[in-house]
């Protein structure tokens, strides 16, 4: 009996020792490896991926992005003028003589000034003038309204002669006409300041474009533009015994508001004798009566303006505008006025009565 117990003992423990060694080794089937399958402990990754690494896997650097830095320029059209410059398709008038394309208006050129020769000049003497469009006398210079002919603005009457005339502006570095100006550059000018940003390419975050934008912040507004400065040449001219006044430029100055500062800046100078063909097949707003309007040529040459003195080359030995001389803007229309009378003084003390 005791023989038989000791060898099923030892029996038993060699039948333990056996499952555990079969249990200690058996991993089960094993798995097929695919291409797709997810990185294991140890694997190095070639190329990054999206998901969250692990802290035990080994990541390569990223290869280099095919993906060049770009360079673009805003081209949006700032300004609003001439925006909404669209032809009527039927007669817009009730009068039948009237066509669409109104040929007589577009047939108008302006009178060939009288011949001044310097010789027979007794006086003479260059006067800035300024011409503010919120007074009343001089409001058609906004009128904002749109015909046939487009904005009736005076402004937008100068970017059309500027851009379909070919008329020639000219840089505001000086009144005398020296550098001339594009059309591009004067649109620029309309825009504002040219401001460059960095901009996050779309395909590669690490690379990022240039954009040339424009600041508008600095853009003139279309209504801002309400002062037109005017160079005359005043010439008491001798043979005929008259003063005539003669406009060299007309330069738009616009309002631009700077820190809660309002800071006039010219923007383009045009010169007079070359627009006057533009301006005489442009009609003036007439508030009483629209059948009789005038043109702009028409009312420049007869003085339909209201304008005050802003320099003038009359004991002026600095060549310094009147707010460069005088701070106060009472002292400067009163300046302006006497500027204007000593004028009128000459050519009156040329008659005797």
């Amino acid at each position: 009996m005791k023989i038989t117990m000791k060898t099923s003992c030892i029996v038993l423990a060699s039948l333990a020792m056996t499952f555990s060694a079969n249990a200690q080794f058996s991993y089960g089937a094993k798995k097929k490896t695919t291409p797709t399958t997810a990185a294991t402990k140890d694997t190095v990754i070639a190329k990054p991926v999206t998901k969250p690494v692990t802290n035990n896997q080994v990541v390569a650097a990223p290869t280099i992005s095919d993906v060049k830095p770009t360079k673009n320029i805003d081209t949006t059209v700032v300004g609003g003028f001439n925006a909404n410059n669209k032809r009527s398709l039927r007669n817009g008038y009730a009068f039948f003589s009237e066509t669409n394309s109104r040929k007589g208006v577009k047939e108008r050129l302006p009178l060939p000034y009288e011949n001044l020769r310097e010789e027979d000049a007794l006086f003479s003497e260059f006067v800035w003038e300024e011409i503010d469009a919120r007074e009343k006398i001089n409001r058609t210079f906004m009128y904002q309204s749109y015909d046939e002919n487009g904005d009736q603005r005076f402004f937008a009457v100068l970017l059309r002669a500027i851009e379909k005339d070919g008329v020639v502006p000219f840089s505001t570095v000086d009144d005398r006409f020296t550098t001339p100006m594009s059309l591009d550059e004067v649109n620029a000018s309309l825009k504002g300041s040219l401001d460059t940003q960095l901009v996050q390419n779309v395909l590669d975050p690490n690379v990022y474009d240039t954009s040339i934008i424009y600041n508008t912040n600095l853009a003139p507004n279309p209504d801002s533009i309400y002062t037109f400065r005017l160079k005359e040449q005043w010439i008491f001219d001798s043979k005929t015994s008259r003063m005539y006044s003669r406009i060299i430029g007309i330069a738009p100055i616009a309002a631009i508001q700077i820190n809660n500062k309002v800071v006039k800046r010219p923007l383009f100078w045009i010169y007079y004798p070359e627009l006057r063909t533009s301006l005489a097949k442009a009609e003036v707003y007439n508030p009483r009566n629209i059948s009789s309007r005038i043109t702009w040529e028409e009312l420049f040459e007869s003085r339909y303006f209201n304008g005050y003195v802003v320099k003038s080359t009359l004991d002026n030995y600095n060549d310094k505008m009147l707010n460069a001389l005088f701070k106060d803007p009472i002292k400067r229309l009163q300046e302006g006025d006497k500027i204007k009378q000593k004028i009128f003084d000459f050519e009156q003390d040329r008659w005797v009565y």
